[in-house]
């Protein structure tokens, strides 16, 4: 398991993370712990969606947002909800 922590600004992403293009904001919990398959604990995104957010379209984001409603679910039903 890799976990990553970010400064308040996540600049460890990206310089640009603090200039929001979109309306819908980054589900980022700032817990950020990924599991074998490469998908965050916190806001259950995958890495490459984690370093995408930022160019995704609003479109895009919303079917972020979408696998991750879909990947937290799946993690409750297999009891391995870690962080809410």
């Amino acid at each position: 398991m890799l976990c990553l922590y970010f400064a308040p600004d996540n600049s460890i992403i990206t310089d640009k993370m603090n200039e929001p293009i979109q309306n819908i904001q980054s589900p980022c919990v700032r817990r950020c712990c990924l599991d074998d398959d490469d998908i965050c604990l916190g806001c259950h995104r995958s890495i490459t969606e984690i370093m995408g957010w930022n160019e995704a379209d609003e479109a895009e984001r919303q079917r972020i947002l979408q696998r991750c409603r879909v990947r937290q679910q799946q993690r409750r039903e297999q009891g391995k909800e870690w962080y809410e």
